[in-house]
């Protein structure tokens, strides 16, 4: 059974999870801010279709790839062990995206698809993840919701609501600092570019066409060509924050590509 509502800055492992609908199972994977507060949009959508399962990274200072991959493997054992060893999509956004990947290369016999978005195989100019973690250690964290205001056009599409953009600040301020820190320094050696060849898992690419933050029509051009069963699909006028947008719906490119 899934836990009551978490407070994600205080939430130490992904086993506290919130669940909605039924069907096939497919986890949502949270990016940098680990909160999955930002897939507020999507779950009612994709729960018409699916079991539906979001839940926090933790807010560790010393967790590391490995620790985030076998603590999501303890989650997808759960589910499989309440479900009939069912097998699961993993949906991962921006670093979601690369904590997926890593666990596909880890337990690929637990995954029936990845569905990777805005994501990367590494980070291919890494002098600002050298920078960024020291920087944020030394500034008064009250001050990010005024940093990510001034960085808005390069994560978000051109065409974002208003009330959108409002609730996505509204939602950020459970960002918790240590490990978001964390992650940040994570990706620092993170690299599977070599191993995108061994990922046989059924995977969907989608890029947003006008992301600032992250070449990811480049990048997931890149690891669709390397992977035996990957499809790739470039999302016309989106940014990298896609989730929230009014107009976007990820059943719209999971069904098809599941066929159904």
């Amino acid at each position: 059974m899934s836990q009551g509502p978490y407070l994600p800055d205080i939430v130490g492992s992904p086993l506290m999870y919130q669940e909605r609908g039924e069907g096939p199972t497919l986890i949502l994977v949270p990016g940098l801010d680990g909160t999955a507060l930002l897939f507020y949009r999507q779950v009612p959508l994709l729960s018409r279709r699916f079991h539906v399962l979001t839940f926090p990274l933790p807010n560790d200072p010393k967790c590391t790839m490995d620790s985030l991959v076998e603590e999501l493997r303890e989650l997808v054992d759960k589910v499989a062990a309440e479900r009939g060893d069912e097998r699961v999509l993993l949906c991962g956004e921006s670093f979601g995206g690369a904590l997926s990947l890593s666990f596909a290369l880890a337990h690929p016999q637990r995954l029936r698809g990845l569905v990777i978005l805005n994501s990367f195989p590494k980070i291919r100019k890494p002098f600002q993840l050298r920078v960024a973690p020291t920087l944020l250690r030394w500034m008064p964290w009250g001050a990010m919701p005024l940093v990510r205001r001034f960085t808005e056009s390069r994560i978000h599409s051109p065409h974002a609501l208003p009330e959108d953009l409002a609730e996505f600040h509204r939602r950020l301020r459970w960002v918790g600092k240590r490990g978001y820190i964390r992650r940040l320094e994570i990706l620092r050696s993170y690299d599977v570019s070599e191993r995108l060849p061994e990922i046989a898992t059924p995977t969907l690419f989608l890029a947003g066409e006008l992301d600032r933050l992250v070449p990811s029509v480049r990048e997931a051009e890149f690891m669709s060509q390397r992977m035996p069963n990957a499809k790739m699909i470039s999302l016309k006028g989106y940014g990298h924050v896609c989730m929230i947008n009014h107009d976007f719906n990820l059943l719209d490119y999971i069904l098809p590509w599941l066929g159904e």
